[in-house]
């Protein structure tokens, strides 16, 4: 409207202006542009005006199907949208009350904005279980906290005083949610346009006009945030935070620093962030998110740190003119480290440090721990008698304090963020605080400093970036002008980014550690492994007591003629350079990418795992159904499989272990993930050395494996391309996870001629239960007709790159064995294990096993004469017609028996290549009209969830897979 009367006021002009008159002519000319130009600058306005007004609720939101707890997900949602409702969706959310509030608000702070005032909100995301761990007991520790608070302002009549400083609680309610279930935009910057209790207006970061201690303190944001691969958050949904902070800062209808107060009556926003991490992958990127996400909140946004920031609690406009208690020493970011296992201790300052700051100058005992070293809250009250109150004063601890800081700087090193707000401090050499050379650098690189340690002249090749100790408080001196100056509200612009990355190195010791601390050997003990030395261990396999039953053997027993109840399934080394997702012992051991530890001798290894397995082997006598011929017999081992846990070729004495192995007829099956490709070349001789391949391309691998090492691609390549040198038996092992790396089996045919292995096993993941630390469930085990239709798409993929010919043809591959127990299928080379059957010439005959005496024998001459060779065709042996792949015992040797629980019979023994059974549990075929009845069935479920193999992934990284053609085969009966 205001652009037609414009218009129309132009033309207007034009008609009263007289036809002559230079001065009348030039401004008629110039009018219409004028007129063009306000009405554009007019209509932009109002356009912009718009979409600013709708796009709180117009903001595409991530949309996932499921989150971990098998819920249905919900779009992120306005504070203003979401429900009671809302909270079923939430792995662990949770909202605490103080019970002195209304039901009325308490109904309304369900889902309180993060910006609201007395509002303390704990954001996390993990991937093994630790990040949540941590979240939780912070959210229980604040709100114990809050509630004692609540208890002792009602006992003191304080609730209804307007002098409510020394009981009144920082905040009225703490939150639990996921990164990934909040829509950072919305909660950071858009204004709800809402009313206060009274009527007035809130602003931007949720806080009222009115005196702020009825609302509650300035609004806190915690986070907890573990490290991905190169440093990323997880791709679960976390990911969209630091997208989110980028796009904010970056945005230009954003006001600069929209986070930051810019009166005493606007509610101060305050973080604090704790990272955890591993450097056994990179040093550089543990805790890097965490790190990121601080120091774009505080280095662009105007957000201050909690710890060290004046009256975190009630902070700017808190209506009483008081100080609110001393300085606090602490840390608002900081970081753990896995590796160095200072997690636990860096987490407890962090948090020790935050709450002392959220809770200073609170004259009750809240039961608070004075943080030693960096997260020192203040000195204990000296009239106080030891009751833990927290007061003002000079940051200098008691005796006591000064010689648990002193232990603890011995014990650990961490690194630190955001000390105080203190300008002299932040200047100071000691404190070294970061400042970006360009205001313009990307926050990615928010200025880091290293501090060298103390004693320089000690090198460490484990440095890593951990906690650093600040000076001991005693060296402080505090007054009333420092506190004065600390009242004022943060300047970025004054002390540039906010971050201290120290990186200290810790002294170096003339002994090396040993492997295994306190808690994995506990750990690993509670899961029946027996520890050797420092860095050794055995363990009694299921199959031992299985044949010592009478209960059939492993796939190693179908496969190459090992006897089960004589194996010693043993590891010289439980670290490891994975951390696979289908890892059985759920990454209780510890990882590292080289040998850095205290090293046993081979002899001692050895000698003691053989007793430690006899003795195990001892203990199964009283087991019911025990063969004591068997029993006799397994008191000797003949065979060591070096694959329980770990990585066994990281080893650095491996070769002397191998060869007391053998020095004892004991045969060797050394199972390595590729990582290690010097040591392969090196390795001597051994019965079958095993290279698993878990993945067909660089990015699967990645997923699946989670290696430490950064070009883990190519060191598996050279690994499998090493195998074509080796002259004894090697095995090309891919371990099949539905959902995950069933695909791009092309990918494993090439990988697989790299190295002209023997044998290629194929074999299905083996579900270990439910884990923080893996995310796989039973939909991702496949049936063994699912691993069998895999192997033989790659014996064709095999047979394509045979047929393309070259300088060094790939050989022939055939399906030989098959073990159904175990989900397994074994390819074989048919230049080095088929031969004809002398029965029937036009047929194969396998020799997959073993001549376990006869390798001994070659051995024995390699060990004396290093010149000597011998091959994989030396020391084969016939393979039982029961174990050859489409026998009818399908691997299960027929001297045992199959045993099967009461309650886990299957309904249905057999089926037709469309998934529907033909026999029912007793092996007697089907009446045709239950066949059609069963293919109804059938074709209502594919109507449902479609004809193929459906992959559905969760924002936590879980895959679950729905296939209707194996509906009918998990069905059980009682029997």
């Amino acid at each position: 409207k205001i652009f037609r009367s414009l218009i129309a006021s132009q033309k207007s002009f034009e008609t009263m202006t007289p036809p002559h008159g230079k001065a009348s002519s030039s401004f008629s000319s110039i009018y219409p542009t004028i007129v063009i130009s306000l009405g554009a600058a007019i209509v932009t306005s109002a356009l912009v005006y718009q979409h600013l007004s709708q796009s709180k609720t117009n903001r595409p939101r991530k949309n996932n199907d499921e989150t971990d707890d098998g819920h249905d997900d919900v779009p992120s949602k306005t504070s203003r949208e979401r429900t009671n409702d809302d909270l079923l969706h939430r792995e662990i959310e949770e909202i605490s009350l103080l019970p002195q509030y209304s039901d009325v608000e308490k109904e309304e702070a369900v889902a309180p904005r993060i910006l609201s005032r007395g509002t303390i909100t704990i954001a996390y995301c993990s991937t093994t279980g630790t990040c949540a761990g941590f979240a939780r007991r912070l959210h229980d520790r604040l709100r114990d906290a809050l509630e004692k608070l609540d208890a002792a302002a009602e006992a003191a009549g304080a609730k209804e005083s307007s002098d409510v400083v020394a009981f009144s609680p920082p905040a009225k309610r703490v939150q639990l949610i996921r990164v990934s279930e909040v829509d950072w935009w919305d909660e950071l910057v858009n204004n709800e346009d809402d009313e206060g209790e009274d009527g007035d207006p809130i602003n931007s970061t949720g806080s009222n006009n009115k005196d702020s201690t009825i609302k509650g303190g300035s609004p806190i944001l915690l986070f907890v945030l573990p490290t991905w691969t190169n440093g990323t958050l997880p791709p679960d949904g976390s990911e969209s935070l630091l997208q989110s902070l980028d796009d904010i800062s970056n945005d230009w209808r954003v006001a600069p620093e929209p986070l930051k107060a810019h009166n005493e009556k606007e509610a101060q926003l305050l973080v604090g962030a704790f990272g955890m991490g591993s450097s056994a992958y990179d040093a550089e990127t543990v805790g890097k998110p965490a790190k990121e996400v601080f120091g774009r909140l505080v280095g662009k946004l105007g957000a201050r740190p909690v710890v060290g920031s004046r009256n975190a609690n009630c902070n700017v406009g808190n209506g009483s003119g008081k100080k609110r208690g001393g300085k606090i020493r602490g840390n608002s970011l900081m970081i753990g480290d896995a590796e160095v296992g200072d997690a636990e201790i860096s987490f407890e300052k962090w948090m020790n440090g935050v709450m002392n700051s959220i809770f200073q100058g609170v004259e009750v005992d809240l039961g608070l721990s004075s943080v030693v070293g960096n997260g020192n809250g203040g000195e204990r009250n000296s009239n106080s008698k030891g009751k833990g109150k927290v007061k003002s004063g000079k940051g200098k601890g008691n005796g006591h304090q000064k010689q648990q800081l002193e232990k603890e700087k011995e014990q650990s090193s961490s690194s630190c963020c955001g000390g105080s707000s203190n300008k002299e401090d932040l200047n100071d050499d000691a404190g070294c605080a970061c400042k970006s050379s360009d205001d313009n650098d990307d926050s990615d690189n928010v200025g880091c400093c290293s501090s060298k340690a103390k004693d320089e002249d000690d090198n460490d090749d484990s440095a890593t970036d951990s906690i650093s100790e600040d000076e001991d408080d005693d060296d402080d001196d505090y007054d009333e002008d420092e506190e004065e100056e600390d009242r004022g509200v943060l300047d970025v612009e004054d002390m540039g980014n906010v971050i201290k990355s120290q990186t200290s190195t810790k002294k170096s010791t003339t002994t090396p550690k040993e492997m295994v601390t306190p808690k994995q050997a506990k750990a690993l003990k509670k899961e029946g492994y027996r520890l050797i030395g420092t860095h050794s261990a055995v363990k009694l396999c299921r199959w031992t007591k299985h044949q010592l039953r009478g209960r059939g053997g492993c796939y190693k027993h179908t496969h190459y003629g090992i006897t089960s109840y004589q194996c010693m399934e043993a590891t010289p080394s439980l670290a490891c350079a994975n951390k696979c997702v289908f890892c059985w012992r759920h990454h209780k051991n510890p990882v590292g990418r080289e040998w850095r530890w205290k090293t046993d001798e081979p002899g001692m290894i050895v000698k003691e795992a053989v007793n430690t397995h006899v003795s195990m082997i001892k203990e199964t006598k009283g087991i019911p159904g025990i063969q004591m011929d068997r029993w006799a017999e397994a008191h000797t081992v003949r065979h060591c499989a070096l694959s329980l846990v770990g990585e066994p070729i990281m080893y650095p004495r491996i070769n002397e272990l191998l060869q007391e192995l053998h020095d004892r007829k004991i045969s060797t099956f050394l199972v390595t993930n590729g990582q290690h490709p010097q040591a392969i070349r090196d390795l001597i001789p051994i019965t079958q050395l095993y290279v698993s391949v878990d993945a067909s391309t660089p990015e699967s691998l990645e997923a699946v494996d989670r290696p430490l090492f950064r070009d883990a691609w190519d060191r598996l390549k050279t690994s499998l391309a090493c195998l074509k040198h080796k002259g004894q038996r090697t095995v090309a092992r891919l371990t099949v996870v539905k959902g995950w790396n069933s695909d791009e089996i092309g990918g494993y045919a090439r990988l697989v001629a790299l190295g002209h292995c023997s044998l290629v096993e194929v074999k299905g993941v083996t579900f270990c239960g439910k884990s923080d630390a893996s995310n796989l469930n039973m939909s991702n085990t496949p049936w063994h007709h699912e691993v069998v239709e895999f192997t033989k798409v790659l014996k064709q993929e095999l047979d394509a790159i045979r047929e393309e010919g070259g300088e060094d043809p790939l050989p022939e591959y055939d399906l030989a064995c098959e073990h159904k127990h175990s989900c397994s299928v074994l390819l074989a080379r048919v230049d080095q294990f088929a031969v004809p059957d002398p029965d029937d010439p036009t047929k194969r005959k396998w020799r997959t096993w073993i001549d376990y005496d006869k390798f001994q024998e070659l051995a024995a001459r390699h060990a004396a004469d290093p010149t000597f060779k011998f091959g994989v065709e030396d020391y084969i042996a016939d393979t039982p017609s029961w174990a050859v792949f489409g026998a009818e015992e399908e691997g299960f040797d027929p001297t045992d028996n199959r045993h099967r629980k009461k309650k886990r019979h299957p309904k249905y023994t057999r089926f037709d290549e469309e998934g529907i059974p033909t026999h029912d549990t007793f092996d007697e075929p089907l009446k045709e009209e239950e066949i059609v009845e069963l293919r109804e069935q059938m074709k209502q479920k594919k109507r449902e969830v479609g004809d193929a193999s459906t992959v559905t992934e969760f924002k936590s990284g879980e895959k679950r897979i729905e296939d209707a053609s194996l509906m009918f085969r998990g069905l059980v009966v009682i029997r």
